[in-house]
């Protein structure tokens, strides 16, 4: 096998630029409900409530599909899902220009997109620094985590002013057009494992796989599974409390941050009177900052204790959110600005936690990393 290196580094770093920009139009293909709310509620007529719905059932399939996003990458390979899911955000994308009624909006904005997009999360990042990092996984985790928060900086202003400038359809046109863009990409760049191109992982001496003498303490190995991978993570994670702890904390973190503000901030600024491009910004902004905040959270996973940053980040947060109730909407704007910074759990905060997260999950229990 000839050895492949990307400008004479090592390939790993081809792989992380190839998923980073994934996951990147991903983040963008999911904050773009929130973009078009208001447009849709004007071309259609629909009530806020429909499309709230619509958008809800996209992030509940975006969620549900991790797992088995998973056992689809064991069984089929993960260049294989992640063209899959590539070929649905866009399909759903152009298929949604021809809609006229509300149903149409749940089947390709919720139905199809939420299970395209919940392939390429999460998951496949734990997946990817598995197979590819002995060392730095916190670091390569925090980065890919970041790209939630990078989407919103790249994606929400542009598609703000488009929506603003020519309505909904041209954000949803070039919104299917990137995801056809990175099929061949993927299809090219991406080998399934590091001996494919015949390199060892990043920090490791095997080919195959990291080796389970070069795996730092906390940082276990992928391993390729000949069973059933989503029946092996349920029946372990269904029997330990930690997996629970972590999947309600979870659940609370995407609740308040994809399904609230995601969805609805920029709607909530428009109904107080603020431009579209300026509310997108404001977005961005907190995305700016949180990126910052969640890859330094990925480094200092590789250094300090997971459950000491977990504690403190969701402490931060749960005083955020004691003082939300009783904050006006510019303070609220204001505060969201330094909440992102200083890694607190606020609602439109990112969540620095995912690389902790992942940390404790794969420590304790490999299969349960969807």
């Amino acid at each position: 096998m000839q050895q492949r290196s990307i400008f004479g580094r090592h390939y790993a770093m081809a792989v992380v630029a190839v998923i980073f920009v994934v996951l990147l139009a991903a983040a963008g293909l999911r904050s773009t409900p929130g973009v078009l709310m208001v447009p849709w509620e004007q071309a259609f007529g629909w009530s806020r409530w429909a499309i709230s719905f619509a958008a809800a059932c996209g992030v509940f399939l975006f969620g549900l599909t991790g797992p088995f996003s998973a056992a689809a990458m064991q069984r089929f390979g993960i260049r294989a899902t992640v063209i899959a899911a590539l070929v649905m955000m866009s399909l759903s994308s152009f298929a949604s220009l021809f809609m006229t009624q509300a149903w149409h909006l749940i089947v390709t904005w919720a139905l199809v997109s939420g299970i395209g997009s919940g392939c390429i999360t999460n998951v496949l990042s734990a997946t990817i620094v598995n197979r590819w990092f002995v060392t730095n996984r916190g670091l390569v985790m925090g980065l890919f985590a970041a790209t939630t928060s990078t989407g919103t900086l790249v994606f929400i202003p542009a598609l703000s002013a488009i929506a603003q400038a020519g309505g909904w359809q041209p954000v949803v046109l070039c919104v299917g057009l990137a995801m056809v863009v990175l099929i061949p990409v993927v299809y090219f760049l991406l080998p399934e494992w590091p001996g494919d191109v015949g390199q060892t992982p990043f920090g490791g001496t095997s080919l195959v796989a990291p080796a389970l003498a070069d795996a730092p303490p906390g940082h276990p190995t992928e391993i390729r599974e000949s069973g059933n991978p989503l029946k092996t993570a349920l029946d372990e994670g269904a029997r330990n409390r930690d997996f629970w702890l972590l999947s309600t904390t979870f659940f609370i973190c995407g609740f308040t941050t994809n399904g609230l503000v995601g969805t609805h901030m920029i709607a909530l600024c428009h109904d107080y009177g603020m431009a579209a491009v300026t509310a997108g910004s404001l977005l961005a902004i907190m995305g700016l900052f949180d990126l910052v905040g969640t890859t330094a959270s990925g480094a200092l996973t590789d250094r300090y204790d997971p459950r000491k940053l977990l504690f403190a980040y969701y402490g931060l947060r749960g005083l955020s959110l004691i003082y939300l109730p009783f904050a006006d909407f510019t303070f609220l704007a204001c505060r969201c600005l330094r909440c992102s910074m200083a890694w607190t759990g606020s609602p439109p905060c990112r969540r620095p936690w995912p690389s902790p997260t992942k940390a404790l999950t794969s420590g304790r229990h490999p299969s349960c990393l969807a």
